[in-house]
């Protein structure tokens, strides 16, 4: 039996789309939550597109659809796609969860819901004296990211690869900007599985015991970025928490909870 075909016969489908997606753990947390709850009639499937444009035809294929999350690199580009947005996905622009609800496509991002309490739960009462954050990356996790430092008073320093999309570059990173910020994320897909000797280049050389550095890559479980900053003394924490707490508040929009 193909997948498609066992996937249209499913009451209950829900799914991923992004590309690639063989870092993905949502399927197998998805299904294992199914299965301890008893809910035989829902499945949850992986839809690798290699073009945005595929996401309509993708819809068309499986009616049967109520659900979807969003990964790398479809997070900014779906909204043109949707029929609506949640108003705290549309003020940040990065969807990673849709809610198909009689034909109609809604996008929200639960990214916020569970970077927001990862965070709080990883710097503790550290947050206290934080006001500036170094954010690495332009791309869609960013912005919720961005959005909940903006909430919680914190102000961010963009950094990126290319000149233009950020307030710096990498080579504007110099020792006393470094040692004064005390939180740096990373929101790019640098270190990730298979990749994983990759690492954003950052003077790791000017980190101390004071800063907190988080990856949102949870895949391998300690990324290079994160033993570079262990070297020096540095906090760390990956990305795992805020997946186990965004899927949560996904599955609650998808339940109208």
């Amino acid at each position: 039996m193909s997948a498609e075909y066992a996937y249209s016969e499913i009451p209950h489908l829900f799914g991923l789309i992004g590309y690639p997606l063989g870092h993905s753990f949502s399927q197998r947390y998805f299904r294992e939550k199914f299965e301890r709850e008893g809910l035989s009639q829902y499945d949850y499937g992986l839809f690798p597109l290699s073009e945005m444009g595929q996401f309509p035809v993708l819809l068309e294929t499986y009616p049967n659809l109520e659900g979807l999350n969003v990964t790398i690199p479809y997070k900014e580009q779906v909204l043109d796609y949707l029929d609506d947005l949640d108003s705290e996905a549309a003020s940040i622009g990065a969807v990673n969860v849709i809610k198909v609800d009689s034909g109609k496509t809604i996008g929200y991002n639960s990214d916020i819901a569970g970077f927001a309490q990862s965070l709080n739960d990883f710097i503790g009462e550290a947050k206290e004296g934080m006001t500036q954050a170094l954010v690495l990356g332009t791309g869609g996790a960013s912005k919720a990211v961005l959005h909940v430092l903006r909430r919680m008073g914190i102000a961010s320093i963009t950094v990126s690869r290319s000149t233009g999309k950020a307030d710096l570059v990498y080579a504007d990173l110099q020792k006393d900007l470094i040692q004064a910020i005390p939180l740096i994320i990373n929101t790019t897909p640098l270190g990730m599985s298979p990749r994983t000797e990759e690492a954003p280049e950052l003077p790791y050389q000017w980190l101390h015991e004071g800063h907190f550095l988080y990856d949102l890559v949870y895949n391998p479980l300690e990324t290079q970025f994160m033993k570079l900053g262990k070297t020096q003394g540095a906090h760390v924490c990956n990305g795992l928490d805020m997946l186990y707490g965004q899927a949560e508040r996904a599955w609650e929009i998808w339940m109208n909870k």
